[in-house]
């Protein structure tokens, strides 16, 4: 499995646990943890630690990008796997460097680690809420990132 691959199935099922046990452990001992036992010779730990702490950092826009390209599957009705798979997703395609992780890349790993260890369902319904932030994001004229922008200026209006 590559690297990368590998980081985000180990934040995925960090992520996981953390919102299992409704938020309350500490998800950075969570990661730890996970990255000794199901990756300890990983190449790139920084990009595992960097992804967790943006999925966090953008949680809340993430989860309300999320209520919107899926208005009829409520965040808590939404499987754990699916749900974090989502935020990973979204993270990467609306944060995250776009010359470090493209956004089909984006799209496509968070597809695949929702295959990976989802339900038979999972990889279509990733598939169908990311490429519908997308296709928004391309209609607008925006990049990924800058849309984040905009995201965020129209939080601060509410």
């Amino acid at each position: 499995m590559a690297t990368r691959q590998l980081a985000r199935s180990v934040v995925l099922q960090s992520l996981y646990e953390w919102d299992f046990y409704a938020k309350k452990e500490d998800l950075t001992k969570i990661l730890e943890r996970n990255l000794l036992e199901f990756a300890p010779d990983i190449d790139e730990p920084d990009f595992a630690w960097r992804l967790m702490k943006g999925v966090i950092d953008h949680l809340e826009a993430i989860d309300k990008i999320i209520e919107k390209a899926a208005p009829e599957w409520p965040i808590a009705q939404i499987a754990i796997i699916d749900r974090n798979a989502l935020r990973i997703g979204l993270y990467e395609l609306m944060y995250a460097d776009p010359e470090e992780v493209p956004p089909k890349v984006a799209i496509n790993e968070a597809i695949e680690v929702a295959k990976s260890y989802g339900g038979p369902n999972s990889g279509k319904f990733i598939n169908g809420v990311l490429g519908t932030v997308y296709k928004q994001l391309q209609e607008q004229g925006l990049r990924p990132a800058e849309a984040a922008k905009v995201e965020k200026k129209e939080d601060k209006k509410e």
